[in-house]
């Protein structure tokens, strides 16, 4: 599980600006048909089979938009689910909650490179204690922690978020002890999320009430994401792990926030330079797959970049060709790669 440092990852592909003739998705989502440089007919074909076949290699599909150029140009339901029907996140969260740091750098109120405040490091003593902000986001800072969605016997994640740690989910994270030097271990880390997401919220308001409408006011209402519906635990913390709930078009919302560089409707929301540090490689996990900052990076040739969680929930942005790709649905891990190898062969139709 490598850390891969600034100098040794690939260059970036720039991302595109929202077309002239194209608005930002408002109240409702521009829609287009499919360019004629497209194979729609093997597109569709594909959509079909996914969405209404339901392979068992693919799982159960239940909801795919494709956005190209800022607009909808495809988009398929499954079994008992339609454009309102809100589905969860599973770990697609955690990006949501490197856009919320990153509105804190925006107003001075945080900075990456200094050490993340948690009380259980506040003594100097501790090896925890200069932990940083940065190397939480990039899953580097040598805590421990065992991400199984299978075992709970060995299973910091299954504890964490069910078991002894439900109620204060940054809090169990947090006291776990450090197991190696920052910067010399990828780890991916649900409960490394949680502890960034109790620093946005220790900033951002007292209650769960005041947190909730900063996230809104900053980042939901901006985006028009009116489904959005985050879950917080009893210590007032949101899961960013992987508890919030929206629709497809909703997430294809956050998507392209990503896919235009942090710019939303002619205002910057995002810091510049915030969206390539989440999309630069800076570690690997020990399957091979590539991790930038709360995003994970694909080695595909065309600089995409995904949102990724349990059951192959994904939120794909493809900067090569103005692509941004939302498929939810409930597929077994031995199969994600799978699903994965379908997104392949539908981004390669643009």
């Amino acid at each position: 599980m490598a850390i891969i440092s600034p100098a040794d990852s690939p260059a970036l592909i720039p991302l595109a600006s929202q077309p002239e003739d194209v608005p930002f998705p408002n109240a409702r989502w521009p829609e287009a048909p499919i360019g004629p440089a497209v194979d729609a007919a093997r597109l569709q074909q594909m959509i079909g089979h996914a969405v209404v076949d339901q392979p068992p290699e693919l799982g159960t599909t239940l909801a795919l938009v494709v956005v190209h150029r800022g607009a909808i140009v495809a988009e398929a339901y499954g079994p008992d689910t339609d454009v309102d029907t809100s589905l969860i996140s599973w770990s697609m969260a955690k990006s949501v909650v490197h856009a919320l740091i990153g509105l804190l750098v925006a107003d001075g109120r945080l900075d990456v490179t200094e050490r993340a405040a948690a009380t259980e490091w506040a003594d100097p003593a501790d090896s925890r204690h200069d932990i940083t902000v940065d190397q939480l986001l990039r899953m580097a800072s040598g805590l421990e922690f065992v991400e199984d969605y299978v075992d709970d016997s060995v299973s910091h994640c299954l504890d964490m978020l069910f078991g002894a740690g439900s109620t204060d989910t940054a809090g169990y994270a947090a006291a776990l002890p450090r197991i190696a030097p920052a910067d010399t271990v990828f780890n991916y880390s649900s409960g490394t999320t949680n502890i960034l997401s109790r620093l946005v919220g220790s900033l951002t308001g007292e209650t769960v009430g005041a947190r909730l409408a900063w996230m809104h006011e900053r980042l939901f209402e901006p985006l028009g994401m009116q489904s959005v519906e985050p879950r917080f635990d009893d210590a007032g913390t949101f899961v960013g792990s992987s508890f919030l709930y929206a629709t497809a078009r909703d997430f294809a919302r956050f998507g392209l926030l990503y896919a235009r560089d942090g710019v939303w409707n002619g205002t910057r929301l995002l810091p510049e330079g915030w969206v390539d540090d989440a999309r630069r490689l800076r570690g690997i996990d020990d399957e091979g797959h590539g991790y930038g900052a709360h995003w994970w990076v694909r080695d595909d040739g065309r600089g995409s970049f995904q949102c990724q969680g349990y059951e192959t929930q994904r939120i794909r942005v493809v900067p090569a060709c103005d692509l941004v790709v939302v498929r939810l649905g409930k597929t077994p891990a031995e199969h994600g790669p799978t699903v994965d190898g379908w997104l392949d062969e539908v981004v390669a139709r643009f």
